[in-house]
């Protein structure tokens, strides 16, 4: 049996940075969630691959996010954002025109969004549809959730946290997996939880302006056998 294919897709990116307020750009908050799916998904959870349409701060079209998806003949696709205009909470969104998949769509969809507002505590803005891109071009069922809103100062300081990024981040994954059916690993619990239980940090060891430096710094460390990575941010 062949491994069923998410793809999960980090809303805006590059030269769109998506809506920002309160010290907070969507592009940036979008990606950290994806990636922390990605990993939570491929720790719990057995026989699926996840693909993202970008892993880095780089710009991809909305048209070339679907065609991305439809390449790949993914089983479902996710695209995730964060919201703006004044409101406040958590809210879903299917494409809202007439499709043979779109009852499968909505069942998938109420599985996700009711996860995702049970264990976040967000607001519960309600099950929406809308004629966004994304939605409409991909083949396979998709959803778009939107996570809080950056211009709504409870919400943004929540949103400040990267423990609740991995929150939001760990709710997409158990409801992805409730709504698909998928095989949990056998006594597997999420590592580095975002609320509660153990808390795990992270040592830095250094910051550099050119990639060659970081690079050499990482092959120092795994010399001396100190498991690195470079992880990319805009100061």
């Amino acid at each position: 049996m062949s491994d069923f294919i998410q793809v999960i897709d980090p809303g805006h990116g590059g030269y769109d940075p998506g809506a920002t307020a309160n010290g907070l750009r969507e592009k940036d908050l979008t990606l950290k969630i994806a990636l922390y799916t990605r990993d939570y998904i491929y720790e719990l959870y057995e026989g699926v691959k996840v693909y993202l349409t970008r892993e880095k701060d780089v710009f991809v079209s909305l048209s070339e996010r679907a065609a991305f998806a439809n390449r790949l003949n993914a089983d479902h696709f996710c695209s995730i954002h964060i919201n703006a205009g004044g409101g406040e909470g958590f809210e879903s969104y299917i494409y809202r025109g007439s499709y043979s998949s779109k009852s499968k769509t909505q069942a998938l969809r109420n599985v996700l969004h009711d996860t995702i507002v049970a264990e976040t505590k967000f607001k519960n803005r309600g099950k929406k549809e809308a004629d966004y891109a994304v939605l409409r071009e991909t083949k396979m069922p998709a959803v778009l959730t939107e996570n809080g809103f950056i211009d709504n100062k409870d919400d943004a300081d929540f949103l400040k946290s990267d423990a609740n990024l991995r929150k939001i981040a760990l709710a997409h994954a158990h409801g992805l997996a409730k709504a698909h059916g998928w095989k949990p690993k056998a006594n597997k619990k999420p590592s580095r939880p975002s609320v509660g239980g153990k808390v795990f940090y992270r040592v830095v060891a250094g910051s550099f302006v050119e990639r060659e430096n970081a690079e050499r710094r990482v092959k120092e460390l795994k010399a001396k056998g100190i498991e690195s990575f470079i992880d990319e941010y805009r100061a």
